[in-house]
Parts: C-alpha cells; structure tokens; sequence
C-alpha cells in the first residue's frame, strides 16, 4: 500500500555504495526502518539527496507499507523544513542529538502516537528558531513531555505538605523517599514548574542553573531506566552537560 504521511528522521546508515537504511518516526507507522536506493548517487545536473536525511530532518515521505515488514521502502520524500540554526549552532545541536538519541531508546516500534509526533517535531523547529538563551531547558522539558506521552507521568504535585520525589513510586510524597537518589525540595519545585509550562517559548522563566539542570535529567533519566525497558544510558547526556554548563 501507498501512503503519504510525515516522518522524523532518528538515524541514518550507509548501505553498500549508494543506499541508505534510514530509522524514521512517522506520524502514521510510528518507528520504522526504510531502505533507500540509489539516494546517495548523484547524477548529471543532480546532486546526492543523503544530506536531507541526516538526523532531525522533518520529512513529507511517500512509503510502500507492508504491515509487519521489518524493513519498509520510500517511494519519495520531500523536506518539510529547513534549519536555520539547529545543525551549526553547537548548544542547539548538541540538545537536538541529545533527544534524538532519547527518541531512539524510548520509542517502541511499530507503535504509532501522533499527538508525540506533533510534539516532537514542533520541539525541534522550536530549538531552532527560539534565541540561544531561551533553549537551556529544553531537555529537562523534552525529558518530562517524551515519559509522558508515553504513560510514564509522575504523579501529584510539588507543595508544602509533598514536597519530595519518590523515584520508586513516580510521585510527590510528604515524606523523603528510603532509598537514592534524592531530590531536594528546590528541585522537585522547580521540576514541577517546568512540567506545568504550556509553551515551548515560555521554558526560558523557570530559572534554573546547570547543576539543577543536569541533577534533574539524570534523576528522570533514571526514573525512565527503572520504569522501561530499553532506557539504557546516554552517549550524548555528557556532552549535553559540558555544553549546558
């Protein structure tokens, strides 16, 4: 079957001399992997495509699809955005190859959640056409936003009377959690501000400094390791934190 629908590209690998096997989010399919032939080739008058399917792309793809092929074909494919920033800027960069590289662990295959789609992909032209100072928080966000549509949600709320994070339990509770890692008051409260944000432009007015911030995505990144399956760690979390220091 023919369709048309939108994709993220997640990963790209060289396939003999011409080819590509691209892992794609799409809106429609969720994860899937696709061969292309010939896409790294270039011809008289025509340059190879391969650079429009680098990571973070936003695509308009027309696909063959086979329901419970492990590996599917692009018929044709067309950029549905152009970065201007995100691919040079190095703190843009270094985030959008930190949550890709979340995208790949998290995400199932073959499990389609377009409601994470749409989110994910405005994340993306968000990082790249916001000013640099206004982007600090986005993975502490992106973190929070990618568990949840994904059923992984902490539960209550920070307050006077539940002012600790429970790791086990995935919650606010009154008393401090038995077992590490502990998250200090200011932190669960400022956790909770940027959970209650509705606008990717409005992260920047939760001050937080980078030790609060790396402290709170390795908290949830362990919270996520606990509560799946395939969370394993992070490359790029490092680097993230050298760039967002």
């Amino acid at each position: 079957m023919i369709q048309t629908t939108q994709g993220l590209v997640l990963r790209t690998v060289k396939y003999g001399e011409t080819s590509l096997v691209c892992t794609i989010l799409t809106r429609t399919y969720g994860v899937q992997t696709y061969m292309l032939q010939g896409v790294r080739s270039a011809t008289k008058g025509r340059q190879s495509r391969a650079g429009m399917l680098q990571p973070a792309m936003i695509l308009e793809i027309v696909v063959y699809h086979k329901t419970q092929k492990s590996m599917q074909r692009i018929k044709e494919f067309t950029p549905l955005y152009f970065y201007m920033h995100l691919q040079e800027d190095i703190i843009r960069n270094t985030i959008a190859l930190f949550s890709i590289e979340l995208l790949l662990r998290l995400l199932p295959q073959d499990a389609p959640v377009p409601e994470l789609y749409d989110f994910i992909t405005e994340y993306f032209r968000q990082l790249d056409q916001l000013p640099a100072h206004a982007v600090a928080n986005f993975p502490v966000y992106f973190l929070i936003q990618c568990g949840r549509y994904l059923g992984y949600e902490l539960h209550g709320t920070y307050s006077e009377d539940t002012p600790y994070l429970n790791l086990q339990e995935g919650a606010y509770t009154a008393h401090m959690p038995p077992a590490r890692p502990f998250v200090a008051p200011e932190d669960a409260e400022a956790l909770v501000k940027i959970t209650q944000t509705n606008r990717l432009e409005d992260l920047y007015k939760t001050e937080m400094n980078a030790a609060m911030r790396i402290r709170l995505m390795e908290w949830y990144l362990e919270f996520l390791h606990r509560h799946t399956e395939h969370m394993t760690p992070l490359k790029s979390l490092a680097i993230l934190q050298a760039i967002l220091h």
